[in-house]
């Protein structure tokens, strides 16, 4: 590590203000940050010191999201391998090569074969996410001038778990170009943003390119084969369908067609639980988004209807079910695009919680309804964080007229 560090601090003067690569300073810096610990300090008072930097959280995002990660690869190989036991198919292609020389079996019961094969499709993917993803963001800095900092290491983890595997490679950079550019960039940078980059790119796609990333043929990574999403049953046959396809056990550990990462609600409790415990994620949107779930889907089961099956999915289906667990997760917490105050909070996650119900019980076009809920989510937190600074100061003023 030492020839490194002497390697580093010998080139530093290159890319400083009149070195020939001044211009590349960003790419630099980047480098240096993300091996060793930034050597500047703050000179004078007042400043606040907090082990909690933007590092550090980016990194523990991450780390909550490791079971996300391996149930994408397990159950993407997991369901594929089930329907060529079923079809008799095999992997064609550079991906069935590759899987040969690995010793790969085609075996659903076998974990190595399941992470063999789920590893084929996910790596591309996310390879794709953050080399095209870091280019546009390296390139923003450069221009602006600004440092590269960790801002995307989130985004560029989260976007790959949204998107079904069969999605072509070409897609996934033209969204994260999307995501990146227009949901974030374009309004300053990291912590600048309204939207989340990574759902921002992902609702390009869905309606640039619906069929590629929605409808029963794009979540089991086998040519030809249908995997409708448990949602699409409810919205086609209602709760009897939605059981006849899977077990709410299996929902809930996320062993059904689906989004790569996003299908174990099991995973999500997890990330939960570090984000929670690491003080990064808000308890209080995932708690009131839950609320507001479960209390709008009893109420469409009480009110029952003999037109629209999706009224019969109570509560714990609508938990285990689609993107909610993750979406509520690791999405609706972000802390850039979601409110900041802690009564903002409570109904930025209570209004995220039954949008998501109210769009998929309501409009059976979109039968998963988390995404739109999330973005319309992000659209009014400014709103409601602004009400709620006018109703602290309209008491505070109260009190001191009082």
């Amino acid at each position: 590590m030492k020839v490194l560090r002497a390697f580093l601090d010998k080139i530093h003067p290159h890319f400083t203000e009149g070195g020939k690569f001044e211009r590349l300073y960003p790419l630099y810096e980047a480098a240096d940050s993300f091996i060793y610990t930034p050597g500047e300090v703050t000179d004078g008072a007042p400043h606040v010191r907090d082990a909690m930097d933007l590092k550090r959280v980016m990194i523990t995002v991450v780390f909550a999201l490791i079971p996300c990660f391996f149930m994408a690869m397990w159950n993407t190989g997991y369901q594929a391998n089930s329907a060529m036991q079923f079809s008799g198919g095999s992997v064609e292609g550079w991906r069935g090569a590759l899987l040969e020389l690995l010793g790969y079996g085609g075996n659903p019961n076998s974990l190595f074969d399941n992470l063999l094969l789920g590893a084929a499709w996910f790596v591309p993917i996310y390879l794709v996410t953050n080399i095209v993803g870091g280019l546009w963001e390296a390139l923003f800095c450069i221009v602006r001038r600004h440092e590269l900092n960790e801002g995307f290491l989130v985004t560029g983890s989260l976007f790959p778990l949204i998107c079904p595997p069969t999605l072509p490679l070409w897609q996934v950079a033209l969204g994260i170009s999307f995501g990146v550019v227009i949901g974030k960039e374009i309004f300053g940078g990291t912590g600048k943003n309204f939207l989340n980059p990574a759902l921002t790119g992902r609702a390009f796609l869905f309606f640039a390119y619906p069929a590629q990333i929605s409808g029963n043929m794009v979540w089991t990574a086998v040519d030809g084969v249908s995997g409708a999403t448990a949602l699409s049953h409810a919205a086609e046959g209602g709760l009897q369908a939605v059981m006849a396809a899977t077990s709410w056990f299996d929902a809930f550990v996320g062993a059904i067609p689906g989004s790569m990462g996003e299908t174990s609600a099991l995973a999500c409790l997890f990330g939960a639980a570090v984000l929670v415990l690491s003080g990064i994620g808000s308890w209080r949107i995932m708690l009131s988004g839950l609320i507001g779930a479960v209390c709008l889907s009893t109420l469409f089961v009480m009110i029952g209807s003999s037109t629209n099956p999706m009224f019969e999915l109570g509560p714990l289906w609508h938990l285990v079910l689609g993107g909610f667990a993750f979406g509520l997760v690791f999405m609706a917490t972000d802390p850039v695009s979601g409110a900041m105050t802690e009564e903002g909070q409570w109904l930025y996650g209570f209004l995220i919680g039954t949008m998501c119900i109210l769009i998929r019980v309501i409009n059976p076009a979109f039968p998963e309804g988390m995404m739109l809920a999330i973005l319309f989510g992000n659209v009014f937190a400014p709103v409601i964080d602004q009400m709620v600074l006018k109703l602290h100061i309209k008491r505070r003023l109260q009190h001191v007229k009082g």
